[in-house]
């Protein structure tokens, strides 16, 4: 019973948002006996055999599919039944980022190391730093990458729930916590995250919107330097005003108690989103010794992620940096949490070959790590099987330097990666810039922007005066950055911290190292050594080092 329930359910949820497949109804009558055939198939194993084919999630969605073809096509249906903030301010504390955990048998293994184990919720917004000072709040830094973030003082001044003065214990500390979206009776499983991350954002950035700043709430989840003694912390903090840290912070006794907490929280009416369960031990090291990445005395055990059947609308291939060919799925938009997913990596063309996908197959989807849409697998393949072809060009690292038609997105690829942090770090150029700059001056390679003129770039259309003019002064500071940069900017099949182990200041030193050079640094093995080696004396790779010399690049 409860397979007609959930699936009656579901489509009246939908009836509203599905749109009918563009087909032929020869196409759609093929389409729909297919499907109808499999429904039956799995129903009889089920009724008939106590046997579940698949899951019930996936058979809600496609029994609801089928409903929605039967509708659009007139057929007499048979049965009736969804960026990183930055800045330049530095936290006096740096903030380590939460380990993840997958599972019970995991975060049991973590406890067991461990002890004096608290509990929260993962409360999904924004995470903060509060300095203050002589009993005054004197900084706010959003998380930024750690270790340094935007300077939101004046924003958090705002927020009514941050107190402004403090007195006591907490007069001189700098406190870490979450800024979220005040949501009264929010449960987690029936609600999802609602884009509250997105709203808090959204406020943070809109300076002086005082409505908005006020639907904001604060979750102190660390005192670096406090108490020693959680207890002591907590009643700290609530005397302070900060109740909420010691409303939801709970001793963490035994595994199974957090695994109850986690799901009570997942279901129980809270004032904020969250997004699983975080585990700390009050052990934790003195503030100056915590680095991103390396909060060793605290993870997080996330909820499940909710799935997805959305169908591929498409088969997109892109060429990377390095070559690589990589292949996207265009999809039916669906709502995973806050996100509207509309396409999906399928990774490599082999493994795309492999998974054997086109479209019209209904595929199944989550959200992996950082809300990254995931494919899980094929839950239904079309009657139609009409695979595309991808790129018959091979490319690999020693192609697309030089601008061509068949070359256009690895040229463009290398041009984003050269401007990116791992690159020169060229601030605020990606890829649409450095596609709307070769429109108009028609870049011959990966460098040729390096000789446009003030002039040329603030008359460049699409680009204001003023832009171009901050761009011109980028490039001019780009010139003067370490020739290691520049080496790694041209996309030498190496690390940044390799390079720097070989110390090597110029490019006649680093042609100069055989492969046998190569292959005494760690981790560099013969095969790796030799395309060092190929790579250096490559002739676009030559042709280019030499222009930088013309230019009067450092180290070529």
């Amino acid at each position: 019973m409860w397979r007609w329930i959930s699936g009656f359910a579901l489509l009246w949820c939908s009836t509203g948002l599905a749109v009918c497949p563009v087909w032929s109804q020869a196409k759609a009558e093929k389409e729909i006996v297919a499907l109808s055939a499999q429904i039956k198939r799995w129903d009889d194993a089920y009724w008939k055999q106590g046997v579940s084919d698949v899951d019930d999630g996936v058979y809600d969605q496609l029994n609801a599919r089928l409903n929605q073809w039967q509708r659009c096509f007139g057929h007499v249906s048979s049965e009736e039944r969804p960026p990183p903030l930055t800045g330049s301010v530095t936290h006096p504390v740096a903030h380590t980022g939460v380990h993840k955990v997958a599972s019970k048998a995991e975060l049991s293994q973590w406890m067991r190391a461990r002890q004096h184990l608290w509990m929260q919720p993962k409360v999904d917004g924004v995470a903060v730093t509060l300095v203050y000072q002589g009993g005054k709040l004197v900084r706010a830094i959003s998380r930024g990458n750690g270790v340094k973030g935007e300077d939101w003082t004046a924003q958090v001044r705002s927020i009514p729930s941050v107190p402004q003065n403090l007195f006591g214990p907490l007069a001189n500390s700098v406190l870490q916590g979450e800024l979220f979206w005040i949501h009264e009776n929010h449960i987690q499983r029936q609600m999802g995250g609602m884009n509250m991350r997105a709203k808090v954002v959204g406020a943070m950035m809109r300076h002086n919107d005082s409505a908005l700043l006020r639907q904001l709430g604060v979750f102190i989840w660390a005192w670096p330097d406090g108490p020693k003694e959680m207890q002591v912390s907590l009643d700290a903090l609530s005397k302070a005003g900060f109740t909420l840290t010691a409303r939801y912070t709970l001793p963490a006794a035994s595994v199974n108690a957090v695994e109850a907490q986690r799901s009570a929280w997942h279901t129980t009416a809270l004032p904020f989103a969250t997004d699983g369960i975080v585990v700390r031990s009050a052990d934790e090291p003195a503030g100056d010794g915590w680095l991103p990445g390396e909060g060793r005395w605290v993870v997080a055990w996330k909820y499940t992620p909710v799935a997805q059947v959305a169908e591929v609308r498409g088969i997109q291939f892109g060429v990377g940096r390095t070559g690589k060919v990589s292949v996207v799925a265009e999809l039916d938009p669906v709502k995973l949490d806050d996100k509207q997913v509309r396409r999906v990596s399928l990774g490599s063309v082999t493994r795309w070959q492999r998974l054997d996908i086109v479209p019209g197959d209904q595929v199944l989807i989550s959200l992996a790590g950082q809300g990254i849409p995931r494919f899980d697998r094929v839950v239904w393949r079309g009657a139609n099987r009409k695979k595309p072809e991808p790129p018959a060009l091979q490319y690999h690292s020693l192609t697309c330097f030089y601008a061509s038609p068949v070359c256009m997105e690895q040229f463009f690829a290398r041009l984003t990666w050269l401007s990116s942090k791992q690159g020169l770090g060229i601030e605020g150029l990606g890829e649409a810039g450095w596609r709307t700059l070769h429109q108009t001056h028609r870049f011959e390679h990966i460098f040729s922007w390096l000789t446009l003129t003030q002039a040329q770039l603030q008359s460049t259309p699409g680009f204001s005066a003023g832009r171009g003019l901050s761009l011109w002064h980028r490039f001019n500071i780009v010139r003067k950055q370490p020739f290691i940069r520049w080496v790694t900017a041209m996309g030498i099949p190496l690390t940044k911290a390799t390079l720097n182990a070989v110390g090597a200041a110029s490019w006649q030193a680093l042609n100069q190292r055989s492969a046998a050079d190569w292959q005494a640094l760690p981790g560099t093995g013969e095969e790796k050594a030799q395309q060092v080696v190929n790579w250096l004396h490559a002739p676009p790779v030559d042709r280019l080092a030499r222009w930088l010399a013309e230019q009067h690049i450092n180290g070529f």
